[in-house]
């Protein structure tokens, strides 16, 4: 099937991976965002998936999350495997 089927639901994969490592750290929305230098409401549309983050944003929250971008998509790519069937 190739890689489209990952780019339809990048965003909710990267959302995913986005509210894990946030929940990890014990973070509510409301302190990540200022953590992030963004709004609430943006990161819960992040994590639910609604939108499409440009670089720089994920940058910023991979920042607020303490870990490198790479990590993230590290997790991205980790949750894509767990979820191929056949």
């Amino acid at each position: 099937m190739g890689i489209l089927p990952f780019m339809q639901k990048i965003e909710i994969l990267f959302g995913n991976a986005v509210r894990k490592r946030r929940q990890e750290m014990g973070l509510s929305q409301e302190d990540f965002a200022d953590k992030a230098g963004i709004h609430r409401t943006y990161v819960s549309s992040i994590e639910l998936g609604k939108v499409q983050v440009s670089i720089r944003i994920a940058a910023q929250l991979a920042d607020a999350l303490e870990v490198p971008l790479s990590v993230l998509w590290r997790d991205i790519e980790q949750g894509q495997s767990g979820n191929r069937k056949g």
